[in-house]
């Protein structure tokens, strides 16, 4: 995949390196888009307006900073907390633009199911990702008789800010992101596997939202979280951002200034979907991302994967062999899913910018400074 590009001159900030992984890594004081008193969308949140308010869903993430040029890591979801091979969940996947390298992206197309975490990653260590995966999912107790795997791995290039040529993530890194994965708050920003990314020319990285539905639509919830490392111009909950900054592709038609890059979209629901509605809903993942800016570049892989925890459509032995019934919700009561999950990615997105903080490294032998927002600023020009 092209590597995201930095948009500006790159300054030396001098900023204390970690010389080991850190597993977990905060957003520090930064705030969500909602901290700063936007509420994207007509829907309310879930309690930790997160991925994980969807029951059983739980994110680990293993953040790499070494030296002057490891900027990098994994970020892991797992569907629920059982037998993820044996009960398996129904998914679909939509590709706006497949400039990317999605490992186990036909087997999704063709059985939808997941069978696997979904792992998170840079774009050389997408098998790293699948060797990871390969490990935990093997060592399971009751695999002893497996001989086939459908890891899941996505990607976006972190090579603006990270030495991806090192190929510092390991099959172990992504183990330990699937086994200290747990439920609660997701934190956000250059964390995991968004460590090194970038985005409309700012720091980019994790971000994740959720929207809960009025027990009237079916009260189910929508969870969703991103890795951002694309371009376009900024806005931001509606208001122009990216403009009024002079940061954004096609300013004056300067061709340093491109939009390629990549974002990775996960979606989580407890609402009993098939296959086939779950591709509709990563469908409508991208009225999300429209809505902040993206350009859908050429060099940009663009890939929204959904999935349902709900137990009456999960993929169990006794449903595989056709002695259960499956549960399906209609199609006429899908759009307000539609509208959650557009509410919930674009909301992810902003908070994936507003939470990261200002990154420093060494590419190529010079210093690369990515910006984080301006928080006072982005302030300014939501409150016009």
């Amino acid at each position: 995949m092209i590597r995201s590009p930095l948009m500006w001159s790159a300054f030396a900030l001098v900023t204390v390196l970690a010389t080991s992984p850190v597993v977990v890594q905060t957003g520090g004081a930064r705030p969500t888009i909602r901290d700063l008193g936007r509420t994207p969308g007509v829907l309310s949140p879930g309690p930790l307006n997160a991925i994980t308010d969807v029951a059983g869903v739980r994110v680990g993430q293993v953040t790499l900073r070494r030296g002057d040029s490891i900027r990098t890591g994994v970020t892991a979801i797992l569907p629920h907390g059982g037998d993820l091979f044996r009960d398996k969940v129904p998914a679909g996947l939509s590709v706006a633009n497949g400039f990317g390298k999605l490992a186990g992206a036909t087997q999704i197309r063709e059985l939808g199911e997941i069978e696997t975490p979904i792992v998170l990653t840079n774009t050389l260590s997408v098998a790293r990702g699948i060797d990871g995966i390969l490990d935990w999912t093997l060592k399971q107790p009751g695999h002893e008789d497996i001989r086939s795997v459908n890891a899941v791995v996505g990607e976006t290039n972190d090579g603006g800010l990270n030495d991806i040529r090192a190929r510092v993530v390991t099959a172990a890194d992504v183990v330990r992101a699937i086994e200290t994965a747990t439920g609660g708050p997701v934190d956000q920003g250059a964390v995991g596997a968004g460590t090194g990314t970038i985005a409309f020319g700012f720091k980019g990285g994790i971000g994740t939202s959720s929207r809960k539905l009025p027990i009237s639509l079916g009260g189910f919830t929508v969870g969703v979280l991103v890795q951002s490392n694309f371009g376009g111009v900024l806005s931001m909950d509606g208001t122009p951002v990216g403009e009024p900054l002079g940061r954004y592709f096609l300013r004056q038609e300067v061709e340093a200034e491109r939009a390629d890059g990549s974002i990775m979209i996960v979606v989580a629901t407890d609402a009993p979907l098939s296959d086939r509605n779950l591709e509709r809903l990563a469908d409508r993942a991208f009225a999300g991302l429209s809505r902040t800016g993206a350009a859908f570049s050429n060099g940009s892989g663009d890939y929204a994967i959904a999935f349902s925890t709900h137990e009456g459509v999960r993929r169990t032995p006794e449903r595989r062999g056709g002695q259960a019934t499956v549960v399906d919700w209609p199609n006429d009561r899908m759009s307000p899913l539609f509208v959650a999950v557009a509410e919930a990615t674009e909301e992810a997105i902003l908070n994936s910018l507003l939470k990261a903080e200002t990154t420093t490294s060494i590419i190529d032998g010079k210093p690369v400074t990515v910006e984080a927002l301006d928080v006072e600023t982005v302030r300014g020009l939501l409150s016009r």
